[in-house]
Order: structure tokens, then sequence, then C-alpha cells
């Protein structure tokens, strides 16, 4: 037989409504030995709410969506502890979802939170649903955007300083002796990060009189194996450069493939720096410098402030959060 509420309302000899208070957490009205005994109670009787009833009454779910563009990279896992962490210890579930950068998987995994009725979602946008954003917004939906920056749609945002993170990695190549320094990064299409830490690179070079050589500039297309031969190519020419700045993690791990199968080393032969610290980037031989972005915070922050949107009673300005990345400085520059 399924227990009820008014079962435990019965056994602990107090009203059915104190007994919803008190799983509901809100004690304002209930004394302690009171709060202790129906729980006691609730798990005696294996009591369990009815959450699908709880949700249609309340209008909320208490669950939380968010759309990342691609799970395997292990920035990502951060991020995610970060929103668990922060909707766990506000009473919300999460429900995850993989768009692999795709806007039509995108787009079907919003689509598909919003039938299951989340209460709101977090994304990290793939920049080509800008007018599904823009409905959203429209209709009040509540929506945070994580790591890229939807230009000129009204949303909470969070992000990293990735112009400040890619200076930092190009100038302390340069500190170490490098005089020519290339950049490898994913194709932009209007993606904010890798604009960003684009404009870093140039605004390095520029302050160190040093000229921007547009065939150091290697645009890197995401399919496996792409990034270790371009950096064959790049490395294998009269003029090779002797550093290069990493622009992703997943990238950097094929640059460094590449480079040995050059048969040359780092830093002997290539200084490196990567983007983003990973728990491999310090076991790598030699270690790896890395700009490390503060990832398990961006998704605390970002959880936060999407239940705060859901808590708000009055709507609020529009906020970008732009945090301050680090240098790990390692031995793969010296």
């Amino acid at each position: 037989m399924k227990i009820t509420m008014d079962d435990v309302a019965k056994k602990a000899g107090v009203s059915k409504t104190t007994v919803s208070r008190i799983i509901n957490g809100n004690y304002s009205h209930v004394n302690e030995i009171t709060k202790e005994k129906v729980m006691r109670i609730v798990a005696e009787l294996n009591y369990r709410p009815n959450a699908v009833a709880k949700s249609l009454k309340s209008m909320k779910t208490n669950v939380i969506g968010i759309v990342l563009s691609n799970l395997q990279n292990p920035f990502w896992s951060h991020v995610l502890q970060g929103v668990e962490d922060t909707c766990r210890s506000k009473g919300y579930n999460l429900m995850i979802c993989n768009s692999n950068d795709k806007s039509s998987l995108e787009q079907e995994h919003i689509e598909g939170l919003r039938l299951k009725q989340v209460d709101g979602i977090i994304v990290n946008p793939t920049m080509k649903n800008k007018n599904m954003f823009q409905s959203l917004v429209e209709s009040d939906f509540p929506i945070i955007a994580i790591n890229r920056k939807i230009e000129g749609v009204p949303i909470d945002t969070i992000v990293v300083d990735n112009v400040k993170g890619a200076h930092l990695a190009v100038e302390h190549l340069i500190s170490k002796g490098a005089e020519s320094v290339a950049v490898m990064v994913y194709p932009v299409e209007g993606i904010s990060p890798r604009i960003e830490r684009l404009t870093g690179y140039r605004m390095a070079l520029k302050k160190h009189g040093i000229g921007v050589e547009e065939n150091l500039i290697r645009v890197v297309q995401e399919e496996k194996g792409r990034a270790k031969e371009e950096v064959k190519n790049l490395l294998s020419g009269k003029n090779r450069p002797d550093a290069i700045f990493s622009t992703n993690n997943m990238m950097t791990l094929e640059i460094l493939e590449g480079i040995k199968e050059l048969g040359l080393s780092v830093p002997e032969d290539i200084r490196l720096v990567g983007y983003d610290e990973t728990v491999w980037s310090q076991h790598l031989n030699p270690p790896l410098t890395t700009v490390s972005q503060p990832s398990y915070q961006m998704g605390e922050i970002a959880a936060w402030k999407l239940i705060d949107q859901l808590q708000a009673k009055q709507n609020k300005e529009t906020e970008i959060i732009s945090l301050k990345p680090s240098l790990i400085i390692r031995k793969s520059c010296h």
C-alpha cells in the first residue's frame, strides 16, 4: 500500500499542513521536536512525496536544464560540478544535454527541456540559434548563457576574460625568448571565446613590437586528427615558429602528438602554452604551461544567477559577468 502524507500526519499526531511544511523545508512555524519526530516517521514509513502532483500544483519542477557544446572536453566536468553543487544546495535537480556544437541538436534539446517543464536553462550556445534565444528572452523564460556571448540578445552571461588569458599566454612565451609565435584556433564563426583569444594574441605581439604574420594564425577544423596534421605542416616549413599558443585543450593533445611524430621536443625545439588547465597538464613530459579558467566558479555563478531569476519578484537588468583567468607556469616554455 502506498504511504501518503495523511499516514505520516496521523502517526506523528500532527496536521497534514505541518507535515507538508517540514517536508518542503519550511520550519518557521514548527518547533525542533516536532520536526525531528516527523522526519523520523517519514524515514520509518519510507514516505516519498508525489513529485508530479507537487509540480502540477506549484507549476514548478525544481529541475534545471543545461545544454553544453562538448561533454568530451574535461573543462565542462568542472563547470558541471559547480552547477550541480549549487543546484543541490538550493533543492534543484539537474538535467544535462550535449549539443556536440550542432545548432539543430541544441534547438532540439532546448525544446525538449521546455516540454519537460524545466524551470530554467543554462546553455553554452552554438551561436546559430540567435532567434530562438531572443524568443526565449521575450517570453521571460529563465535562461543563462555560459562561456559564450550571444551578441544582440539581452541574456545574463557568465564568461572568462579570454583576451586577458591569451595575452598572458603569449606574453609568457615572449618573455622566454620566443620571437615567432604561432596560434592554433578552431573556426571562429562568431564564437566569442575564439575571437577574444585571437585578439589577445594579436595584442600581446603588438605590445612587444612583434608583427602579426597571418601564416602563423592556423585555423583548424574540429575533426579528429586535423590539429595534428596542421601542426606538422606548420613545423615542417622553412621558417617554422619557435613557439605555439594552443587555444583549446583538446587541440593541445593533438599538437603534442604532431610534434612528437616530427621528432621534435618541447620546449627544446618548440615552446608551447595551452588554454585550459586539466588533470593531465601537470603529468605530461614536460609538464604543460596553461591558461587556467575558473571553471567551477563559472558553473557555480551560472546556477546562482539562474536560481536568482527563478526566485526574483521583479526583472533585473541583464548582466555579463567576466571572470579572470590565470597562468600556471610549468616547463613547456623554458
